[in-house]
């Protein structure tokens, strides 16, 4: 540490050392509590580093220590960040991810979604640090997550189950009132278009060109609800297929070549629009990275970071990633206008060259 940063980190700790050994979150220190991690930090003037309260080093004396409740605070002092524990959350950060999925296995497992507290007690962090962890990874808390899987559950079983009724109650629904307020979103249709005996959800596509490659275009009655490109056209289809399973595809239907016009002008001229009705179905963390995506004006770009800010959520810059990852609606849901921080066209699913072709044309819309 230099005597400048020295001198900075000593006059910080004058005001607020005397106070360490009195406060409650030193004993959590001295008891390398897991579950402090994240809600304070605190830095030892004597080693000239900052910590988390499980750090497995050698406990400082309460007077050479200072409690931090922010990462901030603890850098403010000139202190440098521990290598051992690695406050900053590098190592920490793969250790969320393992912590997260394995609580995401036992959501899917459990009829009932376990609790929050349950969950963290096995993760062995607090509630409350547990479920900002859970929704910076998945994008969705603990609950909501929960929600999906029923929901999934509720897909998989309505086909088989004697009653819709039947089918909600099976996934773990305490209510069927609950379920029909979101069914639709959730599973893209009626629940009994997909009880047993009722006709497959039927999806009307075609497959045309573009100066892109090939493009896949395929709407449900409600809209389009894919776009997909590529460079083979039975490659599309099947990717359509994987992507709805239980849906009777149509094809060659002369009548629907005018859709995929429509797309093929809005890859080639974006200042168009499209006037096509969309059938958007995802997740309720998806469909508001989505919406955000299309509120994206022609010819600009953003990063990950501004999706994440514009939805309330600036800690789930990973999840948006994830969001735009899935996204099945290309330049409809105009996920090519995400680039990276430093403005890098990386991460695109159907390929960077398609990316790079899409903004040039924005340029001069």
């Amino acid at each position: 540490m230099t005597p400048k940063n020295a001198a900075l980190q000593k006059d910080f700790h004058a005001e607020a050392s005397n106070a360490t050994e009195h406060d409650p979150r030193w004993e959590r220190i001295l008891r390398r509590d897991r579950t402090a991690d994240g809600l304070f930090w605190y830095s030892v003037i004597t080693t000239g580093i900052y910590c988390r309260p499980s750090c497995p080093s050698r406990r400082p004396h309460a007077e050479n220590a200072c409690l931090h409740a922010t990462l901030e605070e603890a850098r403010a002092t000139g202190a440098r960040p521990c290598q051992r524990c690695d406050p900053d959350g590098a190592h920490a950060e793969a250790s969320h991810n393992g912590l997260v999925a394995r609580a995401c296995r036992s959501i899917e497992a459990s009829e009932t979604c376990p609790t929050l507290e349950v969950l963290a007690k096995e993760a062995q962090l607090s509630p409350t640090y547990f479920q900002r962890v859970f929704k910076r990874i998945v994008g969705l808390s603990p609950r909501q997550y929960g929600e999906a899987c029923r929901a999934g559950r509720v897909r998989a079983t309505l086909r088989s189950s004697a009653t819709v009724t039947e089918a909600i109650y099976a996934a773990g629904y305490a209510s069927s009132s609950r379920f029909y307020e979101q069914a639709e979103s959730l599973l893209g249709m009626k629940p009994r278009a997909l009880h047993r005996g009722a006709p497959a959800e039927r999806l009307r596509f075609a497959v045309g060109e573009c100066s892109l490659g090939m493009i896949l275009v395929a709407s449900s009655a409600r809209g389009v609800v894919a776009i997909l490109m590529g460079d083979d056209a039975d490659a599309l289809a099947r990717d359509l297929q994987d992507r709805f399973p239980n849906a009777e595809l149509v094809g060659a239907d002369p009548d629907y070549a005018e859709h995929v016009a429509q797309v093929v002008a809005l890859v080639e001229t974006p200042a168009l629009g499209l006037e096509l009705p969309l059938d958007i179905r995802g997740t309720a963390f998806q469909q508001r990275v989505w919406n955000a995506l299309r509120a994206v004006p022609v010819g600009q770009r953003v990063t990950y970071t501004d999706i994440a800010k514009a939805i309330g959520h600036p800690e789930s810059v990973r999840a948006v990633a994830n969001a735009c990852g899935a996204n099945a609606l290309a330049v409809a849901i105009p996920c090519h206008r995400v680039v990276r921080r430093d403005g890098a066209l990386s991460g695109y699913r159907w390929g960077v060259e398609r990316k790079t072709a899409l903004l040039e044309r924005e340029k001069g819309s």
